[in-house]
């Protein structure tokens, strides 16, 4: 019987040996590595991202294409909106060969160009147009409860700043860097009662 056993044993180590790759046994050497855990890897300090409270948007990403004496390069360009919702946004475009890496790009430029924004509760102290290029947007206080009454790309750019009331009406060209660059500079243009008061050196009771 010991000697039927081993040559049953070689006959079937040889017809392994001689079976295609296909439909050879298949060892799994990654159950044995150090840094693997149930077959996945273990989060590595690159992919963790601390939480800043920020608010990020995307608002558009388009892909764009640059010709070059060896041909095309086609390339995304991402537009970003960033905000805390307490009165600071941002906003940012970038390029990159990936959409992820454009969007991580355009984040990073919007957190640089972060500005200060005048609110007044829920809503902007006064009425104010912005404008950029053939695009023009009317931004009117509101009442609370009224909400934010805008389109796409306006929405995004009230809603990082932290406004909750407001009326808006967009002219002309509705290209979203049109409009978002047109809401950006009409929010910078807004001024409190308090800082007209500083600007001109009187009190807010003779304004």
């Amino acid at each position: 019987m010991e000697n039927v056993q081993e040559v049953e044993a070689v006959v079937t180590e040889q017809q392994q040996e001689q079976a295609p790759k296909s439909e050879q046994p298949r060892r799994n050497f990654r159950d044995n590595r150090p840094d693997r855990k149930g077959g996945r890897r273990n989060n590595r300090d690159r992919d963790v991202k601390e939480d800043d409270g920020l608010i990020k948007k995307t608002v558009s990403i388009n892909r764009v294409t640059k010709v070059v004496k060896g041909g095309r390069t086609m390339r995304f360009s991402a537009l970003c909106v960033v905000g805390d919702g307490k009165g600071m946004v941002g906003i940012g475009m970038a390029k990159a060969a990936e959409v992820p890496q454009a969007i991580e790009k355009a984040n990073l430029r919007a957190k640089k160009a972060m500005v200060n924004i005048a609110l007044k509760d829920t809503t902007i102290p006064h009425e104010t147009i912005g404008r950029f290029g053939k695009g023009h947007v009317l931004m009117m206080p509101a009442q609370p409860g009224t909400g934010v009454i805008a389109g796409g790309p306006v929405r995004n750019v009230l809603e990082a700043v932290g406004i909750k009331d407001i009326r808006t009406k967009s002219y002309g060209s509705n290209n979203p860097v049109n409009c978002v660059k047109a809401t950006f500079n009409g929010l910078k243009s807004l001024r409190t009662r308090e800082h007209i008061a500083q600007l001109r050196g009187k009190s807010v009771e003779e304004i």
